[in-house]
C-alpha cells in the first residue's frame, strides 16, 4: 500500500533541497495515484517553474503551503490564475503577482521593518501582512534585533522556506551568533513536527 503522507513529505523535502526533478517525479506519481487530490498537480507546476526561476518557485511554494490550509480552492485558483494568465511566461507571471500585491502595499522593492510592523498592525496579523508583500517586496532590515524578530515570526507563521533564505543570506554576518543556531533549531523542529503530523 502506498504511504501517501510519506511520499508527500519526501517530495516536499526534495523540493526544498532544490532537487526539483526528484520532487517532480514523486508529485507526478501522487497526482496519478490520488486523482481526487487537487494540490499535487500544483506542486508539480512549481517544479516546472523552478527550472526557470528557483526563488520564484520557492516563494510560490511558501505561499501555497500556507494559504491552502486556510482555503485550498482559493489558493489553487490564485496560483492557476497567475500561471494560466500568461501560459507559462514566468516574467509576465511574476509581474502579475507584483501587480496583485503592490495594489495592497504601495511600495517599490523594499519596505523598512518599522513600516512592515505598522502594516502588521493594520492588517491584524503577521501572516496576512507578509502574504500581502511576499512576492513583490523585500523587507529591509537594518538591525540585528529586527532580523531575529522577523525570522522568528516567519518560522512561527510557517513561512519556513523564506525563513531559511533569510538565514542563509545573513549567515555570514551572524555566523557565530547563538541566536542563529536557535533559529535553525526552530526550523528543524518545525520540519520534524510537520513530517510527523
Amino acid at each position: 500500500m502506498v504511504n501517501e503522507k510519506k511520499l508527500l513529505n519526501d517530495a516536499n523535502s526534495y523540493f526544498l533541497n532544490k532537487e526539483f526533478d526528484k520532487a517532480m517525479f514523486i508529485y507526478a506519481q501522487l497526482s496519478s495515484i490520488f486523482k481526487y487530490n487537487k494540490e499535487y498537480p500544483i506542486y508539480a507546476l512549481f517544479c516546472d517553474i523552478a527550472n526557470d526561476d528557483e526563488n520564484k518557485a520557492l516563494s510560490l511554494f511558501d505561499y501555497f503551503t500556507v494559504a491552502k490550509d486556510k482555503d485550498i480552492d482559493e489558493a489553487i485558483s490564485y496560483v492557476h490564475k497567475v500561471i494560466d494568465a500568461y501560459d507559462g511566461d514566468i516574467d509576465k507571471m511574476m509581474d502579475m503577482l507584483k501587480d496583485l500585491t503592490t495594489s495592497t502595499v504601495d511600495s517599490l522593492d523594499a519596505i523598512k521593518y518599522e513600516d512592515f510592523k505598522t502594516l502588521i498592525e493594520s492588517r491584524g496579523s503577521f501572516r496576512v501582512a507578509f502574504e500581502d508583500i511576499m512576492f513583490s517586496t523585500k523587507v529591509a532590515i537594518d538591525s540585528k534585533d529586527d532580523f531575529f524578530d522577523f525570522v522568528t515570526k516567519l518560522i512561527e507563521n510557517d513561512f519556513n522556506t523564506t525563513a531559511y533564505s533569510y538565514l542563509e543570506g545573513f549567515n555570514e554576518y551572524f555566523a557565530y551568533d547563538s541566536k542563529i543556531e536557535e533559529l535553525y533549531r526552530m526550523l528543524e523542529e518545525k520540519k520534524l513536527a510537520t513530517s510527523h503530523k
